[in-house]
């Protein structure tokens, strides 16, 4: 109903009970303006009275006096300051309502867009920069392409230190002996475990390999007639050990049968100073005394005849030992060269492809990557003998870890990834919290197990 007419109806009743009957001109005024009545309901609060009550009367006759007399200086300076006094320039006298209050921001506006776009950052990890623990390890060989150390998966760490194999139990700290060779096969050029932990592979100058159970403390057989030389390269891969020789031989060996020699790659001409088999096991990278890295092709290994490689890399200019498959992407190595090459090289196995190169001014000995987070790390010789943890791909320096004395040959870390152990020339075994805890990953959420009726749509 409009406002007209509720006032029409109102007057109507009062006229009934006779309220309006004594008043004949109210009655007239009601008939005269009927057709064009309607509300005003006014907001006092926003009003100005008195400068409307002045705009209304003395405003129009200043203006009109304006005209018509002879302004002054001192006239129009009192004008200006009157203007300026009452806000004479404001067009709007009367205000029907109020402005609307400027909304109030919950979040700032210079951080709105950081909170909406950016993601959540993992906080950054403490890196100790000194070893959490120091071992003894004398008349152990300073020599590059040796490999004298290896962390089993019974998180058990062995370690040849002349003639002598050592077993430093990780769960305990409890250290023992294994094997001390006669001096005409010693000393000790290499030690691997397989894969069961239980297992060992010794490596000896003599050129004969020596196979161990740990657990029952005895021999178990030696390989020989592969190599004419000591033999400083080990790796296995299930029943098959890898070995590398100085005589540049890579001899696979199945330690299930008698005749255990089963493929040869020939390639290398001096000595091979590091091997290591993919995860798949589908591919081996060697690296040489002759600046060469080998990958090659498990399903190309012949007994027969000498196996050719996939890829001849030719890119370092110096011994290649450090060698590490990525744990995040299988067809990734990273190498390591020596002393006057200094490089990491980063390779796509399956084209042969280098893609990406850092220069870290000093010889590279060892690489290991971590196994929870896209990091390497590197440990070198020459002025710092340090170990150096790199963001991958940026390869960006995180952190850098001193503390050997000597170059640190040889490194190795915990099955869990935890605990990273370097071995140097200077004598000293220490163990660096380099990976830090791997994140502890929530269990998915159980499937719920259909019912009886689950087959059957339920009505909403």
């Amino acid at each position: 109903m409009a406002a007209s007419d509720r006032l029409s109806a109102l007057l109507v009743r009062r006229l009934s009970k006779g309220s309006l009957s004594s008043c004949p001109q109210l009655m007239m005024q009601f008939h005269h303006t009927r057709e064009n009545l309607d509300r005003f309901i006014p907001n006092r609060s926003a009003m100005d009275f008195d400068f409307a009550h002045y705009m209304l009367n003395e405003g129009r006759k200043g203006k009109e006096n304006k005209k018509g007399a002879v302004s002054s200086l001192s006239k129009e300076a009192y004008l200006k300051l009157l203007d300026e006094t009452f806000n004479m320039n404001r067009t709007r006298i009367l205000a029907f309502k109020n402005k609307p209050p400027t909304p109030v921001e919950l979040i700032p506006h210079q951080f709105y867009s950081d909170v909406h776009q950016s993601k959540p950052t993992k906080p950054l990890r403490h890196i100790p920069q000194t070893s959490e623990k120091t071992l003894d390890a004398p008349d152990i060989i300073d020599d590059y392409c040796l490999n004298l150390m290896d962390w089993g998966s019974n998180n058990v760490l062995a370690l040849a230190l002349d003639n002598t194999v050592y077993l430093w139990d990780a769960s305990n700290g409890s250290a023992s002996e294994l094997v001390t060779v006669d001096d005409d096969d010693g000393p000790v050029t290499s030690v691997s475990w397989a894969a069961d932990g239980q297992h060992i592979a010794i490596g000896l100058n003599s050129s004969s390999v020596q196979l161990w159970d740990s657990t029952a403390n005895r021999p178990l057989r030696t390989l020989k007639g592969g190599h004419q030389s000591r033999v400083g390269s080990l790796d296995w891969k299930n029943h098959i050990l890898t070995t590398g020789g100085m005589d540049g031989k890579i001899i696979n060996n199945d330690v299930r049968v008698h005749s255990h020699i089963v493929a040869n790659f020939a390639g290398h001409q001096q000595e091979v100073c590091g091997l290591k088999w993919s995860a798949s096991g589908q591919q081996l990278a060697s690296g040489g005394n002759d600046n060469l890295l080998y990958i090659w092709d498990r399903s190309m290994a012949s007994m027969h005849s000498r196996s050719q490689w996939l890829h001849r890399l030719e890119d370092h200019s110096a011994a290649v030992r450090a060698l590490a498959w990525c744990p995040f992407q299988h067809n990734l190595l990273a190498s390591g060269g020596g002393g006057s090459d200094c490089c990491i090289k980063f390779w796509n196995t399956h084209t042969g492809a280098c893609l990406d190169s850092v220069d870290t001014s000093s010889q590279v000995c060892a690489l290991l990557w971590n196994k929870n987070e896209r990091e390497l790390l590197s440990s070198h010789g020459s002025m710092q003998n340090q170990l150096t943890l790199w963001k991958y791909p940026s390869l960006v320096r995180i952190a850098e870890l001193t503390g050997h004395t000597s170059r640190v040959l040889f490194m190795d870390q915990s099955p869990d990834g935890r605990t990273v152990v370097t071995a140097a020339g200077d004598e000293t075994l220490r163990f660096w919290n380099a990976f830090g805890a791997p994140e502890v990953k929530k269990d998915a959420p159980k499937a719920e197990q259909p019912g009886p009726f689950s087959h059957i749509r339920q009505i909403r």
